[in-house]
């Protein structure tokens, strides 16, 4: 039986360290679903469509990474899509905690799906889309840690704002 993991996070924007995990997990997995949040608790910098948009775009080359939407539990949406495994990725020690209890929770939701850690390369084991607009927005160079095409949409968001 074909393995279809899910990736879920919001992306915005998608970094290097996202790339990396998700062109990883292309080859561990028969497929997987770059699954995009809606988090109504966060105010993103790209739309829903955008990140779709820029996700798609990124791994174009790569037959066996799909991109999505999703709203709800994640354990739900998984189920929905027959998957497997939920792909989360850990950058530091600070991130353990709070995935470890989200496995945990997700275990107990649906005990049929697991939960598969893996970390980034070590040059992008920093980063966070958090931190990258942060950065980017103040006028730091954010070169090589996110696509390329990330950049220049970051350059004509923070254009089109001023």
């Amino acid at each position: 039986m074909p393995t279809l993991a899910v990736y879920p996070g919001s992306f915005d924007p998608i970094t290097n360290g996202h790339v990396d995990i998700i062109t990883r997990g292309a080859r561990l997995f028969d497929r997987i679903i770059v699954a995009i949040a809606s988090n109504a608790e966060k105010s993103p910098l790209f739309t829903m469509e955008e990140r779709i948009e820029i996700a798609r775009a990124v791994f174009h080359d790569a037959p066996n990474v799909e991109v999505e939407a999703f709203d709800g539990l994640l354990v739900d949406y998984v189920q929905r899509r027959h998957a497997q495994v939920i792909v989360r990725g850990l950058r530091a020690v600070s991130d353990f905690e709070y995935e470890f209890q989200m496995a945990l929770m997700n275990r107990r939701l649906n005990g049929s799906v697991e939960t598969i850690f893996m970390m980034p390369a070590e040059q992008y084991s920093y980063i966070s889309s958090r931190l990258i607009k942060e950065v980017f927005s103040l006028g730091g160079r954010v070169h090589g840690l996110v696509p390329d095409m990330v950049e220049e949409r970051l350059r004509q968001k923070v254009s089109g704002r001023k």
